[in-house]
């Protein structure tokens, strides 16, 4: 079963989000982006993380990864999302159109240093750019990490990595199958979770 009740956002998505609409709306949980390489921080995120809060929704953050140190980088997101075990956490894995892209090397080192701080692995997210990676290789390190899948079409393939993804980002607000738009967030990216509502719940943040 799929649950359309989760989207992802960031500063690109605008400063006047309303998420009790979004919550009426039939949505339940939240992904922002907290920081991208080792020093930049999404100027929306400290505020949407609250109103996102305030109006019930679970709530995530994800690290968007660049061609640079992995663990400097988690340090980095931890710092800035100082997430409690209710927070979902995950490594944005796709190619960098503004400078040099994260390494595979660099992704292990990254979700190793998350999961030997917090206890628990972060999710991967990505598309095209870990199975231009990966090809039908099986990480051994990355594989411990919940896949969130990024691609925009009626049918989900996943990496030979994982069996089967937890989140899939059907849509970018444009490309996709729809509905594309959120009420109170407007067009944006939406994901399928595997499960049902309940499930989604128990399964967030852990």
């Amino acid at each position: 079963m799929n649950l359309n009740a989760v989207i992802d956002i960031s500063h690109h998505n605008g400063t006047r989000l309303r998420f009790d609409k979004a919550r009426d709306d039939g949505i339940a949980g939240v992904i922002q982006k907290a920081t991208q390489g080792e020093g930049y921080v999404d100027r929306t995120f400290a505020r949407n993380r609250t109103a996102a809060l305030d109006s019930g929704l679970l709530f995530g953050a994800y690290h968007f990864g660049t061609g640079a140190n992995g663990i400097s980088q988690a340090e980095h997101f931890l710092r800035t999302v100082d997430p409690d075990e209710n927070t979902v956490v995950v490594l944005d894995f796709e190619d960098n159109p503004t400078g040099s892209s994260m390494t595979l090397e660099e992704a292990r080192s990254f979700v190793t240093h998350i999961h030997a701080v917090l206890g628990r692995w972060p999710g991967l997210y990505s598309g095209h750019t870990i199975k231009r990676a990966l090809g039908s290789t099986v990480d051994r390190t990355l594989r411990n990490c919940w896949f969130w899948l990024a691609q925009y079409g009626p049918t989900p393939v996943v990496p030979a990595t994982w069996d089967t993804y937890k989140l899939w980002q059907y849509t970018d607000g444009g490309v996709g199958p729809e509905p594309h738009k959120v009420d109170g967030i407007g067009t944006c990216d939406r994901e399928f979770f595997q499960g049902n509502m309940n499930e989604l719940r128990t399964w967030w943040g852990h």
